[in-house]
Order: structure tokens, then C-alpha cells, then sequence
């Protein structure tokens, strides 16, 4: 599965939102500061997260985004397939490849299940479980 630096800003600025805002709009420029992602990046990630009711922009004085939902009910799974604009697939059918062999595969049901697990971990995590983990509880790849 690849995720790209669209999924990954807009999972990042999700839960930076959510740790931030306490009900009040956040300015998009305070998150890109804040995640060190450029802005005019992530006005078009919040475009399409507007666009699927996960965030709600405010606009005037004061403006800026809130969550459209509770944190506990945004997945990162749903952020990630917004922000990508399709499901990540994985091997031989990403980018909606159709391999000549696949009806003679014998590993197609393991990449299918393997596709399958990834999903289901990322739905399994909301930004609120993102936002309250402990920063001392994370590691660093490798550690």
C-alpha cells in the first residue's frame, strides 16, 4: 500500500486540528506553520475534506476550520481515501493496473487479505486516538 504525502498531511493537520481547535475555528495557516506542510497544499487537502463532511470552514474574522464531526468519529482510513481521492491498492493492481496473469495468481487472495488488513487497521483509528496519545508512548521507525 503507498500512501502519499497527500494522506500523510492531511491525516497530520487532522489531528493537529483536532488537538488545537477546542471548538474553535483554526486558521489553515496556523496548521501549516504548525505541521511544517505548505499552505496552499493544505487548502486543497481541506478542499476535499470539506467537500466529504469530515471539516467545516468558518469564514471571517476569526475564521479557519473545525471539525465537521467528532474526532472520535473521523477515521484515519476515511482521511486517507479522501485525501488520495482513491483506495491505496497494493502490488500488482495498484494504480487500477489489471494484470494478465490474475485469473492464474496464486498469491492474488494474500494481496487481497494483506489490502483487506490495511483497511480495517486504519478505520480502526480515530483522530481522537491520535490527538490523546501520550508523546512519550510514540517511537521512532527502526527504534
Amino acid at each position: 500500500m503507498k500512501i502519499t504525502s497527500k494522506g500523510r498531511y492531511a491525516v497530520m493537520a487532522m489531528v493537529a486540528l483536532a488537538a488545537s481547535s477546542r471548538g474553535n475555528p483554526v486558521p489553515i495557516q496556523a496548521l501549516a506553520k504548525q505541521e511544517t506542510i505548505p499552505e496552499p497544499y493544505l487548502q486543497q487537502l481541506f478542499l476535499r475534506l470539506r467537500k466529504k463532511n469530515i471539516v467545516k470552514s468558518v469564514r471571517g474574522p476569526g475564521g479557519g476550520f473545525i471539525l465537521a464531526r467528532h474526532p472520535g468519529e473521523i477515521t484515519v482510513g476515511e482521511i486517507i481515501r479522501t485525501a488520495e481521492g482513491r483506495p491505496a491498492r497494493i502490488g500488482c493492481r495498484q494504480a487500477g493496473r489489471r494484470c494478465s496473469m490474475i485469473e492464474k495468481c496464486r498469491t492474488q487472495g494474500m494481496w487481497d487479505a494483506l489490502e483487506a488488513r490495511i483497511e480495517e487497521f486504519l478505520d480502526s483509528m480515530s483522530v481522537e486516538d491520535l490527538f490523546r496519545e501520550p508523546e512519550g508512548s510514540r517511537k521512532e521507525a527502526g527504534a
